[in-house]
């Protein structure tokens, strides 16, 4: 964007802030949202006409508009001060329409997810978060209909996540329920019960198996592959095959199993309106950085798009920063800065910062610098399952082909979440990988798996395939994009940087790694202190949730 396509934004007043903030994205927004709570001045500005950054829900022609400029050769802006470059973050974009004509005519009454597949759980820290913070009350959220276990076939398993769930399914063996409620009963007793000395089922877990590997436990509990499979990729949620010793990867100890399992049970029934453990905000999820944004408004931050940012400016005496040239040529100046991670500062301002303070900062997640996440968005005239709106299918490790070593999750929403038109519904895919090829393959299985081509002329072409287990038919394909997003870790030093979306579907590790940024650039203050204002009670109540 040049300065001439720029509208005629007059000065900002004033022009010294504590804190200015680079991009909307979620991170970025909880940061100025709890440095306004403490009483900092914040300006807030991003290049975009739109909130939420790499966290933002779009129309399809504008998410594909924002991954093919991000996935472009960096640009460089020169002038006498520090440049701003930006970095690639998308690459590999495929955009595929094949039925143009039904989607033209729809294309922009989608909210289309960057980051998707997301969903948050009733009990997470991020709906804590937002009870506290009062932000609850500008985001209104529906359940997760189900969730499923999918093959190679295209056959979905439902997950028994609760002991009525265990009852009415149908896939499972008396032999099977037994032995889950058995697990289930021993992990509620040992949660209820950790500081005594026997739990409902005569024992706790033993230390030495909270130390252990998860798999290794599960084994031990005499549990069969299928139920082991389920705890592990659907409920637990683990990213890499648990049970390939070659990958050693994300292995899950018990205590970390054990701590999942419990966000997930603690989750179910939170909520009186939620019908299972997960829920997603209506509009997309876009809406919470939106919804921080808004409370921090209310706190006092100033916010201004459609205003790019040049350069920084340097402090010619200390060489330190000491403020950003706005395109429109204004200077403001502030003693911290906060960038969005697509922006990079060459030169001095932007050394490594020192070993304790990365340490203290890098995202509580399981995946190396080097991990990638694959990412597929998909349109189609059909649900998964005739009777669900709105669900989550997980392809545990080689479930699709044998060199599978992570889980795929996929995501599918529909129009009782306003985020595509009446009759379609909108699939998310994701998936980590190590290079491209690897992420490529992974999207490709899934959607094999799941989905059929539309064939122009003939919307309903899928009629006569037919999975065996059901006479449902697979959903067909109207429009899709994959792409293979970077993961960056956020950074504190003179000018930093928030973090990119990871590969998790909860954002508990973004929030924990925000919230050290956060800590580090404020030390003396508290991220959301207590507040006396009765709409931010932390009562359940606060939280919206549509039946």
């Amino acid at each position: 964007m040049t300065t001439s396509d720029l509208p005629p934004y007059p000065p900002i007043d004033p022009t010294t802030f504590d804190l200015i903030i680079i991009g909307t994205g979620l991170p970025a927004s909880l940061i100025s949202a709890a440095s306004s709570a403490v009483g900092k001045s914040v300006l807030h500005l991003d290049p975009n006409p739109f909130y939420g950054s790499h966290f933002s829900s779009l129309s399809v022609p504008d998410l594909s508009s924002f991954l093919n400029s991000h996935s472009a050769t960096p640009s460089n802006t020169h002038d006498e001060n520090l440049t701003l470059t930006t970095r690639p973050l998308f690459s590999d974009v495929e955009i595929s329409n094949f039925a143009p004509e039904i989607l033209d005519k729809h294309s922009r009454k989608f909210n289309l997810d960057l980051s998707g597949p997301r969903v948050l759980f009733c009990a997470d820290k991020s709906i804590d978060l937002m009870l506290k913070s009062g932000t609850s009350q500008y985001v209104e959220f529906k359940s997760v209909d189900a969730s499923f276990v999918g093959d190679g076939d295209g056959k979905l398993w439902s997950v028994p996540d609760s002991r009525a769930a265990i009852f009415k399914d149908k896939t499972l063996s008396l032999l099977e329920k037994n032995q889950l409620m058995r697990f289930f009963k021993l992990v509620q007793g040992h949660l209820s019960n950790n500081e005594s000395e026997e739990s409902e089922n005569g024992a706790k877990i033993s230390a030495e198996d909270l130390e252990s590997l998860f798999v290794e436990f599960l084994t031990k509990m005499k549990l069969p592959p299928k139920i082991k499979s389920i705890i592990l990729y659907a409920i637990a949620m683990a990213d890499y095959d648990q049970e390939n010793m070659e990958v050693r990867k994300g292995l899950l100890k018990t205590k970390d199993g054990i701590d999942r399992l419990a966000l997930y049970i603690a989750s179910v029934g939170r909520f009186q309106n939620a019908l299972g453990a997960l829920i997603y905000p209506i509009y997309g999820q876009g809406e919470l950085a939106q919804a921080f944004c808004r409370r921090a408004a209310v706190k006092g931050c100033l916010y201004v798009l459609r205003m790019p940012v040049i350069s920084l400016l340097k402090d010619e005496n200390s060489g330190s920063y000491k403020g950003v040239r706005l395109a429109s040529g204004q200077d403001i100046f502030s003693q911290k800065l906060v960038l969005d991670p697509s922006f990079t500062v060459p030169g001095p301002l932007a050394s490594a910062p020192c070993e304790q303070i990365q340490d203290s900062f890098q995202v509580l997640s399981l995946i190396d610098d080097k991990v990638k996440v694959a990412r597929g968005i998909c349109i189609t005239k059909s649900s998964l399952k005739p009777d669900i709106s709105n669900c989550l299918v997980f392809f545990p490790p080689r479930s699709l082909f044998p060199e599978q070593v992570t889980s795929i999750r996929v995501l599918q929403l529909s129009s009782n979440l306003a985020v595509c038109p009446s009759g379609m519904f909108v699939l998310y895919f994701s998936a980590l990988c190590d290079e491209v090829n690897q992420g490529k393959k992974l999207l490709h299985a899934a959607l094999n798996a799941l989905l059929r081509l539309h064939v122009s002329g003939n919307a309903e072409n899928s009629s006569t395939v037919r999975s065996e287990d059901t006479e449902h038919v697979k959903p067909t394909l109207l429009w899709s994009a994959l792409y293979i997003q970077e993961l960056t870790k956020g950074q504190f030093e003179s000018v930093s940087s928030t973090p990119m979306p990871d590969g998790n579907l909860n954002y508990n590790d973004l929030l924990d790694a925000t919230e050290k940024l956060f800590q580090n650039m404020y030390p003396n203050e508290e991220f959301f202190p207590e507040t006396s204002e009765p709409e931010n009670s932390e009562e359940d109540a606060g939280l919206t949730l549509e039946t």
